[in-house]
């Protein structure tokens, strides 16, 4: 017997309450942007600058106490991982340690990194500092820039993707579930101050490819759907549509969420943040790809004299559980 979310015969009506749909995503939206712009984001190391400092010895590694050890010295933002590497001697421990600049210095002082390292000597009394290097105020700017400017290009080569494969509506509805997912994202780690740096860019540049995913499969569906049902009205198609999709939505996102929840109760600090925006951000779009792509695509309408016969294009697995 097979396990199925969805039964295998929906029938239920998405844009019945559509306004209440779009009008929750535009609150959330502007609630997102007035929660950036009065308290911005608790920007990590990588983008208000720091220091990282690589250790290594011979005792094992342990997180905890040498995260207790640092606690003391007050350092602010400061994150300990350890390094992995298979090229490892079997008594060649590395750990990485990373603080957030202090009092707005370029590089950590000397008397910060003895103080730093006969801290841990307390713990691991061979240990030893490999490297010290700093990222400055200059640099933390530019990497900001970058990440901002890799979030527009990828949902600019978006539009012009879904432009080009179907038509300038499905491209709108796209991007602004698109929009709608990124500033989503954006405003919880606003709102909740969870430490926003490079790891959390490569997840919302992985949002942005789950979510129209998820939207590409729904609208190669109405596509076909547009040749099948000539005389059928747009909301009655769309309906059809996400209902005949929906299975395949639902079971997508639910083996990917069950696999970041164990990651994000298991994985440990180090990847907390990236997983969390991960688990935010599949919940958006999935939602995002039903309720807003969809939903606007109704308000803008699409070309209805389709003179071609619905071509094979995959579509035949669109709503299979796995």
């Amino acid at each position: 017997m097979r396990l199925r979310l969805v039964p295998t015969h929906t029938n239920l009506d998405f844009f019945k309450k559509s306004k209440i749909w779009l009008g929750i995503s535009a609150v959330m939206t502007v609630i997102a942007f007035v929660s950036f712009m009065l308290q911005g984001l608790n920007y990590g190391i990588d983008f208000r600058g720091g220091t990282t400092i690589r250790a290594q010895s011979s005792t094992e590694v342990v997180v905890g106490s040498y995260r207790t050890a640092l606690d003391a010295l007050a350092l602010g933002d400061a994150s300990i991982s350890e390094v992995f590497d298979p090229n490892f001697r079997a008594d060649q421990h590395v750990v990485m340690i990373r603080v957030g600049a202090q009092d707005g210095d370029e590089a950590a002082s000397a008397d910060l990194i003895a103080n730093v390292e006969a801290a841990l000597i307390a713990i691991a009394p061979d240990l030893e500092i490999v490297s010290v290097e700093s990222v400055g105020p200059k640099v933390s700017g530019e990497l900001i820039q970058s990440a901002i400017i890799a979030v527009v290009l990828a949902i600019s080569a978006v539009l012009i993707y879904i432009w080009v494969r179907f038509e300038w509506q499905f491209a709108l509805g796209a991007v602004a579930a698109l929009i709608h997912d990124v500033v989503l994202t954006i405003g919880i780690f606003s709102e909740l101050q969870i430490k926003f740096d490079l790891a959390i860019i490569a997840a919302l540049l992985t949002i942005v490819g789950y979510s129209l995913n998820d939207t590409v499969v729904v609208y190669d569906r109405v596509r076909e759907n547009l040749r099948k049902y000539k005389q059928m009205t747009l909301k009655d198609l769309l309906n059809l549509t996400i209902n005949e999709t929906l299975s395949r939505t639902m079971m997508t996102s639910f083996t990917t969420l069950l696999a970041l929840i164990a990651l994000l109760a298991l994985g440990g600090d180090v990847i907390r943040g990236f997983v969390f925006a991960m688990t935010w951000g599949v919940i958006v779009g999935t939602y995002s790809s039903i309720f807003v792509a969809s939903a606007l695509l109704l308000r803008l309408g699409v070309k209805r004299d389709w003179s071609k016969q619905a071509p094979d294009q995959g579509n035949q697995f669109a709503n299979i559980d796995a």
